[in-house]
This record gives structure tokens, sequence and C-alpha cells, in this order.
């Protein structure tokens, strides 16, 4: 592995696969790439000291928060909020009135509003055309009838987390808040920190007026995780949590799950670009920057030619020095990025697969042909005029993404998963005698003796 330094502005990794060391270098990479609650900045160490008198983790900070609010409830959730958010918050403007969402609404640019009705319906389209429907199969048999149904309703009530730290994320609302009402849910609760870019933020807010969101809450961190897990005095608990958040938001879910379900535990914002020499560089170069400026952020090239590496190097000085987060964007590449040579294309696929990020960008002469190779990755992008940022705020499906490698085993958020599904069996007594002989042979095979009487008190069969 060797270092690039250019032009004093961005350091990312090299990583030539063709070298030995290299599958040390790539494992390092992954595990930074993972989630973590045991990592901590020298100020994140003294905050937690000042207000807790001993060095903890992120997890057992989380823990505490968590235990605090089922425990005491809304006094608790109010004064971590004070400590965390805003010294001075009024526990009266917890809840956002109704007043102040329209207020917002009328504040905003209109041109804002109209790209939110054509997002919106960007993601209805395509989260109503993949809802799950009832389905029912009638079982033929020569006596009798069987009937058997999958079942489908919606959550009662969600709750939906949206940051408010560095920017403010409208998306992040149509993104989560949209797809929940493709699927019928009847209350959806928002919540946000009480900060510029978060429920004070009129762009925020806005939003919420237009996608008719009610019940809007000025609470962040694991503190308003687990007051929607618990339930507090004024914010009744959940059913399920979603959206995106920072550490702690993301340990506080992990921590509730079971309580309340969740859509994913998230880490930073991650894409992996898989291009040959057809790739343009200054497109993957904008690609890998614009995961980076999340910071954290993670943009990570994998290709099996050497020349574009070297271009994509030159791309990135020359980008990253024009854009305003550039800084940001360069620490984070340094920490999190690579350019990584293989020395074939299946080397790369291999990789690719590995790494299982949350958006994957296949930039090639044929994307489909690399497609049909590809396991794991949150969201696909084919082709050199897909970039990330298409799905992050305009296609359809939602930007809500498995990061850190779980996209091994989970899924991005869709309408779907804000359906939970039932069963249903129906048999008429002749079906059941006829099915009979079968079970009672398995109940005699479990020991289940009380299972097989069930059926045969029914059938007239019992010994």
């Amino acid at each position: 592995m060797s270092e690039k330094l250019n032009n004093n502005i961005c350091t990312i990794k090299t990583i030539d696969c063709t070298q030995g060391d290299a599958r040390m270098h790539l494992s390092a990479l992954r595990d930074k790439l993972g989630i973590k609650g045991d990592i901590q900045t020298e100020a994140g160490r003294q905050r937690t000291m000042a207000m807790f008198g001993e060095p903890l983790t992120p997890q057992q900070v989380v823990e505490k928060i968590c235990l605090d609010v089922a425990k005491r409830g809304l006094t608790a959730t109010l004064e971590y909020t004070k400590k965390l958010d805003d010294p001075a918050y009024l526990p009266e403007k917890m809840r956002v009135s109704q007043a102040e969402l329209k207020e917002a609404h009328n504040y905003v640019n209109p041109e804002f509003l109209a790209t939110i009705r054509k997002i919106r319906s960007n993601i209805i389209e395509f989260q109503q055309a993949i809802l799950h429907q009832t389905v029912t199969v009638n079982r033929q048999l020569p006596q009798g009838k069987v009937q058997l149904r999958q079942r489908y309703l919606p959550l009662k009530r969600v709750g939906v987390h949206i940051p408010g730290g560095a920017a403010a994320y409208p998306s992040s609302l149509l993104m989560t808040v949209v797809p929940a009402q493709v699927a019928g849910v009847e209350e959806i609760v928002v919540v946000a920190p009480p900060t510029a870019n978060g429920s004070y933020n009129p762009i925020i807010l806005a939003t919420c007026h237009e996608l008719g969101v009610k019940e809007v809450y000025r609470l962040g961190g694991a503190q308003v995780i687990a007051s929607l897990a618990y339930g507090i005095e004024g914010l009744p608990a959940v059913d399920k949590i979603v959206g995106p958040g920072n550490l702690y938001v993301a340990l506080a879910k992990k921590y509730v799950f079971g309580t309340v379900d969740i859509d994913s535990i998230a880490g930073p914002s991650e894409v992996v670009v898989l291009a040959d020499d057809s790739a343009n560089p200054a497109y993957v170069a904008s690609d890998l920057i614009s995961q980076a400026e999340h910071s954290p952020g993670s943009g990570i090239l994998i290709t099996w030619s050497k020349s574009l590496i070297e271009k994509v190097q030159v791309e990135l000085a020359e980008q990253l020095s024009h854009l305003s987060r550039g800084d940001l964007a360069s620490q984070a590449l340094s920490e999190y990025g690579a350019l990584i040579y293989t020395p074939t294309e299946e080397m790369a696929i291999e990789l690719t697969n590995e790494f299982a990020s949350e958006h994957l960008h296949i930039s090639t002469a044929e994307p489909e042909k690399q497609l049909v190779k590809i396991q794991n990755a949150g969201a696909i992008f084919l082709g050199h005029y897909t970039p990330v940022a298409i799905g992050d705020y305009f296609a359809g499906p939602s930007h809500v993404l498995p990061t850190g490698g779980t996209a091994r085993f989970s899924n991005g958020l869709c309408a779907n998963d804000f359906l939970k599904r039932s069963s249903i069996i129906e048999y008429d007594e002749q079906a059941l005698i006829q099915a009979e002989p079968d079970v009672s042979r398995m109940a005699d095979l479990e020991g289940l003796t009380a299972h097989k009487l069930s059926v045969t008190i029914r059938t007239g069969s019992e010994t």
C-alpha cells in the first residue's frame, strides 16, 4: 500500500491487490467502516466526564440515558435535552404547533415546495408498485376446503428521527415519511433536535406540513429514541423507529430494539464505485467526494484500470479545492477512503461483495454484466449517468440504507417495512380428517400428545 498526496489537499490510500499486504489493509479499512460503539473523540470524552463523572464509552452513555428515560420518563428526557442540546430549552416548546408548521410552509420558497411535490410523487409511484398485497391460496382436495392467506396490515404508530447537526435534511423526511404513508401508517411522529438545522428549521417544518405530518417534536439524541420506544408524558410510544442519526442515535436504536422495531443501525454514509477504463475520472471523483462530504463518510474506488486510479487522484485534488465542504470531504477520504486496484474484474467484484456497501455505483461500459454478479449492496446505481445523488434526492427508492457491511443481510427501507403480516389458515371438517394421520404422526414423533388430541378430538379418531 502507498499513500498519494494530492497537492496538499487530500491524502487517500491506494491499495494494490497484487501486493502481498493488500488483504491486511483491506481488512483494516473494512473494520473502520463497521459500526463501533467504543470510538470517542477527546472532546467527547471530556463531555462525558462532565456529565456522568466517569469515562464512559458511547455504548455505556446510551445505556445510562435509555435506562434513565425508561425509569423517569419526561423528566429525564428534558434534563438530557437541556444538557446535550439546548440549555434554554422550554418544555412547552417540545411539540411543534400546527400554527408553526403552517407558518413555515407559507415562508419557504414555492419552488422548493414544487420540488418536494415532484419527489413525493416519484417515491409514491415506486413504493406503491412494490407494496405487498394480501395473497390467498385455495388448496384443491378430493373433499373439503383449505384456504390459506397472508394478510398485511400497516403498523399503527411510527417514529421518524431526522438529524439536525451540520445541515437540514428534508430529503430524509421524504424518504421515511412517504413510504410509511404508502403503507397506510395512521400515526407518523417526526422528531428532530432543537437546533437551527433540526426542529427550528423552516424547511424541515414546511416539509412536514406539506406531507401532512401532524406530530412533530423538538427532541433529539439517545433520549428521544428512548422516549419513542418507552413512551413519555406527552409523547406516546411508537411501534417502530426509523431514520438516520449520529452514533448515539444509532446505538440507542440498537439498545431499544426488541421493545420496538427499527429500520437499521446506520453508520457513516459510504459509496463503492466499481469502474473500468470507460469511466470518466471526473465523474468517479465526484461520486467519491459526494459521500465523503457527509464527514464522516466513505468513498472507495475498485477498478482493474491503473490509469483510472491515476486520473481520479488528479480529479480529486482539483474538485476538493473548489468545494465548500472540500476540507471535510478531504479529511473523510483520508480516513475512510481508498483507491483499490485489482488485477482482474473478477477480483474487483469479489471485493465489492465483501464490502457490501450502502451505495454501489457500477460505472462500466456494460454495467448489467457486473450487476448479475453482485450479491451485496444497499442500493445499486448503473451506468455513467446515474450518480448516487439521484437516489439520495429524487428517484423513488428510499435513501435509508444499510451501512458498514450490513448489506450482506439487511435491506434498505421501503413501504413494506411498515407492514406486519399474519398467516390465516382455515380448514373445514373434511380437510381436517384428511390431514389428521400426518399431523398425528408428527405429534407422536415429537411427544406432544395434546397437539394430537386437539386434532383427533375433532375428527373422532382419538384412541
